[in-house]
């Protein structure tokens, strides 16, 4: 037998999909079993009749319930943490609860910061926001629903309302001992057609929550381990042709001509075409279409902005952009008196290089176009923005495109990028066939969207007391906003401060990376209050006491506390750094050694203490955290990404390395108490680790690192 891994651990497995249209407080009766499409999340209750109950939840005869997810699930777990938020107002069972992707329809499903209970949004799942965003909206689902069902069961078992209590599933009527299970509701066709106001008074505190909160079982991980959850790149259509695109080797140049007679004699090959980017070959298998693009030759317009680009010399010119008049970020206070009158100044540069996502799973989609709709299949972190890009690409009203969610392997901002399901549009388009179109690695990597590299100008004023009483930020890279993203400092009490950004244009695909700027704003921030206290003679901890928010000055304490911070191993130094990401406040410390033979930083352990609001899922925040620390620590040790003559020099990960478990730090993770709403988890353990690192090794060596990453090259031009 030639049977797949994936095919045998799912073989017999049904997999089913139900899709909810209807707006919040509408009823509609699902039928046990539709077997039209795939689900791309898990399977659904097999017996009984389900009734919805509003647009998030269905629930079954036998008590199960199916709960709507509207989030990306790319292992971050929002396929459990909504979900919970729903079910922990209702007071369902929560061991009876399936989870499924959401209808793209953000005027239904989208997230807000705001404070609506029914209002719409965004469906992107980015930035962190996606617990604090949902909070409260699918908690006051949860209490309607609640709320509905109570009132049905009074009705039915004939009790006042008042009486009733309800926990798990199950309504009990204490005075005469009646109860009333969600299913039998359901039976009994007594689930209301609208949901009641509820008022956020009636939430619950989080003093009596029983899921959020508590260690919860991630609902992905059951279909992720037995190989049943399906991804994109998983999915198979009728007639479904593969696809391949040699792409510009020079961002947004253009092919001029191909040898097209030649691929197209090539075995299993079923059409070739140009598009406005790259070549596109399509075949019957993926073997086959990988053979026929090795064998493209292409002549490139490469007369494009990014030709003849080179990475380095371009970051080493950064500096002379600060005579141009930038764009004003914040301006407080008066900073040209206070640096006039200042006792002492402080300068420094620092300086980051590109970094890709190098998500793990590649970048694909499966297309099928008709003549007047076209079904996609994608796992995307903005369904909705593919959704638009994808029909205005076809020429479609967005109502003809049909979106199927899939989970994503990894996204960190590159799959909230909508271009890998255009292309795939265009390509069925062009055949006339559904279309699975992949990347590969290499693909990823030398056509991806990366993250700036940028130059740090940063410049300080200190009174004669040392009190920090000027700060200047001035920011120079091609990428704009990405670039500004975390180069504030609110938590920081400083009278006077200015932050610019001096933008240039390299030509080059630029995208939100984990953290967006954070990582690299952050490093330039922390790393100077070393330099800065230093140059006082002061220690790092108390010199970032004397100006932190009291709400910082905690987490500060917290970490300090966690480290140990005055007894170090020998051999060993520690260092520190604070940021805010997501509204979420954090404070790490490492500790490090280096081989100064070999150049290499090893990062034996590090601390992270974070003020980030209510934790719904406290092992899964945790993870998240430890996630983002080491992604972080590849970037700052070793991730680095080049251009000469317009091209990227790197290709896969032997020269594109990123962190391995080998090289992992033992970490622990500490949360600070708190009332406050969730804020976000997923992001701010990056900008906490470059500067850490650096303000180690600095405490450790005597030298200063400016460049990230800190490769053993530049550790030992720097020892020298």
């Amino acid at each position: 037998m030639n049977m797949k891994r994936r095919d045998f651990l799912k073989a017999g497995a049904a997999i089913t999909f139900v899709i909810v249209l209807e707006p919040f407080g509408c009823k509609r009766k699902i039928e046990p079993k539709d077997e039209s499409v795939q689900n791309t999340t898990t399977t659904l209750p097999s017996q009984g009749t389900g009734e919805a109950v509003g647009a998030w939840v269905t629930i079954y005869e036998d008590n199960s319930i199916v709960v709507q997810n509207p989030a990306a699930e790319m292992g971050q777990g929002s396929a459990t943490a909504l979900p919970a938020m729903i079910v922990e107002e209702m007071d369902g069972d929560w061991s009876k609860v399936t989870v499924v992707h959401s209808p793209v329809d953000p005027d239904v499903y989208g997230r807000s910061w705001g404070r609506s209970a029914s209002g719409g949004g965004t469906m992107m799942t980015v930035g962190s926001h996606t617990v604090p965003g949902y909070f409260l909206k699918l908690r006051l689902a949860g209490a309607a629903i609640r709320k509905a069902l109570l009132a049905a069961a009074a009705e039915s078992m004939d009790v006042p309302l008042a009486e009733l209590f309800v926990a798990d599933g199950i309504i009990t009527h204490a005075k005469t001992q009646k109860s009333m299970t969600f299913g039998d509701i359901v039976k009994g066709g007594n689930v209301p057609e609208s949901l009641p106001n509820v008022d956020e008074e009636e939430l619950k505190s989080s003093a009596n929550f029983k899921i959020l909160g508590k260690t919860t079982q991630r609902t992905d991980i059951p279909s992720k381990v037995d190989g049943s959850a399906v991804f994109s790149i998983d999915v198979n259509i009728e007639g479904m042709e593969y696809a391949m695109i040699q792409r510009s080797p020079i961002p947004n140049g253009r092919p001029l001509s191909y040898n097209e007679t030649e691929v197209n004699k090539i075995e299993g090959v079923s059409s070739t075409f140009m598009l406005d980017h790259g070549v596109a070959v399509v075949a019957d298998s993926m073997e086959g279409v990988y053979r026929a693009r090795q064998a493209l030759h292409i002549k490139w317009d490469e007369t494009v902005t990014a030709a003849g680009f080179d990475s380095e010399s371009a970051l080493l010119g950064y500096r002379k952009q600060l005579s141009n008049n930038g764009h004003s970020v914040e301006d407080l206070g008066d900073t040209k008196k206070a640096f006039k009158s200042a006792a002492k100044t402080y300068n420094a540069d620092y300086l980051a290089d590109f970094v890709v996502h190098a998500q793990m799973e590649p970048l694909n989609a499966v297309v099928s176009v008709k003549s007047d709709s076209a079904e996609v299949w994608l796992g995307s972190q903005s369904p909705a923005r593919a959704r638009s890009a994808v029909a205005g690409a076809l020429g479609l009203d967005e109502d003809k495109v049909t979106m199927h969610r899939c989970m994503l392997g990894g996204g960190f901002g590159r799959r909230s990028a909508p271009d890998y399901a255009v292309e795939a549009a265009l390509i069925s388009q062009k055949t006339k066939k559904p279309v699975k179109l992949i990347w590969t690695r290499e693909d990823d990597i030398q056509y991806g969207m990366f993250r700036p590299q940028c130059l740090q100008s940063m410049s300080a004023a200190v009174d004669a007391d040392g009190n920090l009483i000027g700060w200047k930020h001035a920011l120079v890279g091609d990428g704009g906003r990405l670039l500004a993203s975390g180069s504030d400092i609110d938590y920081y009490n400083v009278p006077n401060k200015s932050i610019s950004l001096h933008q240039v244009d390299h030509g080059l695909r630029l995208h939100y990376w984990r953290a967006v700027g954070h990582g690299y704003n952050k490093f330039a921030i922390e790393a100077f209050l070393d330099e800065i206290a230093a140059g006082q003679s002061v220690d790092p901890i108390e010199f970032r006491r004397r100006i932190a928010s009291p709400r910082m000055a905690k987490v500060l304490d917290a970490v300090v506390e966690m480290s140990d911070w005055s007894n170090t191993p020998e051999g060993r130094a520690k260092g520190i750094a604070l940021a805010e990401r997501s509204k979420s406040l954090a404070a790490g410390v490492a500790e490090i050694s280096v081989d100064k033979d070999s150049g290499e930083i090893r990062v034996h352990k590090f601390w992270a203490a974070l003020d980030s609001g209510i934790i719904v899922q406290p092992d899964n925040a945790v993870a998240q955290i430890e996630g983002s620390i080491v992604m972080a620590l590849s970037t700052t040790l070793i991730e680095r990404l080049s251009l000469k003559n317009g091209r990227v020099e790197q290709s896969n990960f032997h020269d594109y390395p990123i962190l391995r478990m080998s090289q992992t730090p033992e970490m622990h993770v500490k949360f600070l108490e708190s009332n406050e709403p969730p804020k976000g988890v997923g992001e701010p353990g990056v900008p906490i680790v470059p500067a850490a690192v650096a303000n180690a090794f600095a405490k450790l060596t005597g030298k200063r690192l400016r460049h990230m990453p800190f490769t053993p090259e530049r550790v030992k031009e720097t020892l020298k």
